[in-house]
């Protein structure tokens, strides 16, 4: 330490930013000059911000004071899952700020130790570090309102998200603690679980599960890779990772990569769940018409006992669009096109379970333009396993079906997987 005396004040001050909070409070104890340099409120700002993602104080009496404030209220957990945490929350909550106001709104402030505590205490659950944590940084939405006008503004601003096909919409909504009481008590009554059931509505202990059709018969599907919950590598304690923890943490990959993002339904935005980039969504362009594809699973419809066809279930997004210059066919442009009829081959593990040919789609001939949005429809496909895939064509008239102005062309829908995902959403 006596070396440390000695040096020039920036040559200090960039030592002691690479030490570490903990190194730098031991540092402060040696003399007066090293305590004041460790008291610099930059020093501070910087491990507020690399430790909790703070970009300004959030006390008034400075950072060094705030980090303390920050260690001492979590004392009880780990500090390097506090971190974690607090980064997960923080990069979701940027996310929305950024891109849907709305639903960034809904997101409640944290729960305190005893909120926790007495949900436990009326489950009978103990939650895990982890997900404790993640209800001290942020108690879920308030989207759960009890008036139906209210509901219907916020239904659709699940941070999850979600996906519709036909008249099925599916909109999932982070609950805060006391609406997971009552849902949970709720649950256990219809679906006959017992009073000790360790299961509630958004975790189960350690794992994260999702109802199927059977869910009555407790069937269920795992949220989350079950080996990316075993023990980190190197991890001599042999602390199993929180499932929770992991899907909200993927799921904001998800968000800030573009795989998932912002559609418009029903005149309001909500988050699609069909992804939006490739190897997902694959994409093809014949003579300018652009189609792109996608699928999710739609769990609350499977029947992992059915033998039959119906045992998996995936909804569908197809998105049709004219490039800017036009269509192009046998060297001619034409500033339209109109679908006509589709085909469809279906495979289950490569063997084709189901060959398709129609008018229309979901009743509709679309009718396509340069420059303008695209068209969107959603259909869904069941198979008796997994994986499989969709693959097809669309056939075309340049002009319109009432006025064609050349022969029928085909459109290629390039093969897009039907397949369990890792991650269930």
């Amino acid at each position: 330490m006596a070396a440390l005396e000695t040096l020039e004040g920036l040559v200090l001050e960039s030592i002691l930013s690479k030490l570490g909070p903990r190194s730098v409070a031991v540092v402060a104890c040696v003399s007066n000059r090293l305590r004041s340099f460790a008291a610099d409120e930059t020093l501070w700002r910087a491990f507020c911000s690399q430790d909790l993602d703070l970009s300004g104080p959030v006390d008034p009496d400075g950072n060094r004071l705030a980090y303390q404030i920050w260690r001492e209220s979590f004392i009880k957990y780990p500090w390097q899952l506090v971190m974690r945490t607090k980064r997960c929350w923080s990069n979701m909550k940027d996310w929305m700020a950024g891109n849907f106001a709305e639903a960034h709104g809904t997101l409640q402030k944290g729960a305190s130790e005893s909120e926790i505590e007495e949900v436990e205490k009326n489950l009978g659950v103990k939650l895990p570090l982890p997900t404790r944590l993640l209800y001290r940084f942020c108690n879920g939405q308030d989207t759960m309102n009890g008036d139906v006008s209210v509901r219907e503004r916020v239904s659709l601003l699940g941070a999850i998200g979600g996906y519709c096909f036909y008249d099925h919409l599916v909109n999932v909504h982070l609950l805060p603690l006391t609406k997971i009481l009552e849902e949970t008590r709720q649950c256990r009554r219809q679906l006959g679980f017992s009073a000790r059931s360790k299961l509630i509505v958004v975790a189960v202990s350690y794992f994260l599960f999702v109802g199927t059709k059977n869910l009555t018969d407790g069937e269920m599907l795992p949220c989350v890779p079950q080996a990316s919950i075993r023990p980190a590598p190197g991890d001599s304690n042999g602390v199993l990772q929180d499932a929770m923890l992991l899907w909200l943490e993927e799921h904001t990959r998800c968000l800030q990569s573009g795989l998932f993002q912002l559609r418009e339904f029903h005149k309001r935005k909500m988050i699609c769940l069909f992804p939006e980039a490739p190897p997902s969504c694959t994409v093809a362009i014949t003579n300018g018409v652009k189609v792109r594809a996608s699928s999710i699973l739609v769990p609350e419809l499977c029947d992992l006992n059915d033998e039959g066809g119906d045992k998996y279930w995936f909804a569908y997004s197809i998105r049709l669009s004219l490039s800017p210059e036009g269509c192009m066919l046998d060297g001619v442009l034409h500033n339209s096109c109109q679908l006509y009829s589709r085909h469809w081959i279906i495979r289950a593990q490569e063997n084709v379970v189901s060959d398709v040919r129609g008018e229309a789609v979901i009743g509709k001939f679309p009718l396509l333009f340069p420059d303008e949005e695209e068209f969107v429809y959603e259909s869904c496909a069941s198979l008796p396993r997994t994986p499989g895939s969709i693959e097809g064509s669309f056939t075309f008239v340049p002009g319109r079906l009432t006025d064609q102005k050349g022969r029928q062309f085909e459109v290629e829908v390039a093969r897009f997987s039907l397949q369990v995902p890792s991650y269930i959403f």
